[in-house]
């Protein structure tokens, strides 16, 4: 049992850890984030019927944590004065732009959009994770690009196009 579960931590590490940075939005948080949920795993590994699906298990973990967290009474993101204005000409740059406009994003909408668009799961996929209906992820979906839209204006809604989907 525990050569099969660090077997699939060591492999899967990577992979989990961007998906816990692109929900929290910070570095420190996304490890704390990937340790809790891979110790909750751990836990569980005797309960998977198949290991295959640990890695569908352990991004549940990691969302239902960071939606504890974001319910916590002092859970707050800081805004950052360095994101620089639109309009962007250099792609490092816009995606940190994207990155803190997702950030504001309530969690759910952030969820579904890092799985769909940037872990390119399908609807069922992201829905199995979420715990929640397919209906569910594409209204929050679409609520979440809607916002990004507003937030860029018109004239830049390429941006998203071009780099979340």
């Amino acid at each position: 049992m525990g050569s099969e579960f660090e077997a699939f931590a060591v492999a899967r590490q990577g992979a989990l850890f961007r998906y816990a940075y692109l929900l929290v939005g910070d570095r420190g948080h996304a490890e704390d984030l990937l340790q809790e949920a891979l110790t909750k795993t751990f836990m569980r590994w005797h309960r998977l019927r198949d290991s295959a699906n640990a890695e569908a298990y352990t991004r549940r973990v990691i969302t239902n944590t960071a939606f504890s967290w974001f319910r916590r009474k002092g859970w707050a993101e800081k805004p950052r004065d360095d994101v620089p204005p639109l309009p962007h000409t250099d792609d490092t740059t816009t995606r940190m732009w994207l990155r803190a406009e997702v950030r504001k994003l309530p969690p759910r909408q952030r969820a579904v959009l890092v799985l769909r668009y940037f872990e390119d799961l399908s609807l069922a996929e992201t829905a199995r994770i979420l715990g929640c209906s397919e209906g569910t992820v594409k209204s929050q979906g679409n609520r979440a690009l809607a916002r990004l839209r507003a937030a860029l204006g018109p004239e830049q809604t390429l941006i998203i196009e071009e780099v979340v989907l």
